[in-house]
């Protein structure tokens, strides 16, 4: 199992609407709105780091709002 956490920049006005729908996919543990350069950080989980990169890539990019992902993945748990 890969874990990482994903600092997430968004459009103005989006950020509500996007941590409400991170938390619908069930490979996020938590989403959470935060200060600083980014407007939301998730934990997310997958299998290997090619469902890790479709998650980013197919499910958490293609949400309206997302302007910008930076992945860091957990090295040790």
């Amino acid at each position: 199992m890969v874990h990482a956490y994903v600092l997430i920049k968004t459009e103005p006005g989006r950020v509500l609407d996007i941590v409400s729908e991170l938390r619908d996919l069930t490979a996020v543990e938590t989403a959470d709105t935060i200060t600083g350069p980014a407007d939301l950080i998730a934990r997310v989980h997958a299998p290997d780091p090619r469902a890790l990169a479709e998650l980013i890539f197919r499910s958490i990019q293609t949400i309206a709002g997302v302007k910008e992902t930076d992945t860091r993945i957990v090295v040790e748990d």
